[in-house]
């Protein structure tokens, strides 16, 4: 390998892990448009493992703003990026396949964390882990989300019996 080609590697591999990071972010802050605007126009996401559905980028903004408005509180954790790059048009590098690990601390709405200066726990309601899956095309724009997969392994939910403390 040259080391133009290298060069372009390394940067390739910095503007897709950026553009996972961006989809961490959009999620979690909400910003639906900004999560539409990191997919191609087919673009489609997929997150029935985790109860969700599958479809159009859109479509699954509009589902994902709906659902996740009952979390006040909502951060990604993306780790164990592994990126293996493809082929389109006998083009090396124009595909990418991003592969990574997610832990994602979520708490609900109204569970005491807002700052009431009561001595309420900031500690997540709910929890959840997985994979993705990241198919990733090289456009005009720059790199953009072909799909998203979501494979979900793990949840744990609130302890119903933190909720019953004796008076």
């Amino acid at each position: 390998m040259t080391q133009r080609v290298e060069l372009a590697t390394v940067m390739d591999r910095l503007a897709l892990d950026e553009l996972v990071t961006e989809y961490a972010v959009a999620v979690d802050d909400g910003d639906w448009a900004a999560y539409r605007g990191l997919f191609t126009t087919d673009g489609r996401a997929d997150y029935r493992s985790a109860g969700g559905i599958e479809g159009g980028a859109g479509q699954v903004a509009g589902w994902l703003a709906e659902n996740l408005a009952l979390f006040s509180m909502r951060q990604h954790l993306i780790v164990n990026r592994r990126i293996r790059f493809g082929l389109l048009e006998h083009d090396t590098g124009d595909t990418a396949h991003v592969q990574a690990d997610y832990v994602n601390p979520m708490r609900f709405v109204g569970a005491g964390a807002d700052g009431d200066g009561a001595g309420a726990s900031t500690a997540p309601d709910f929890v959840c882990g997985g994979r993705y899956s990241f198919a990733s095309l090289r456009t005009e724009e720059g790199w953009r989300l072909r799909t998203v997969v979501v494979e979900e392994r793990w949840r744990r939910l609130p302890d119903p019996r933190a909720a019953a403390v004796p008076g």
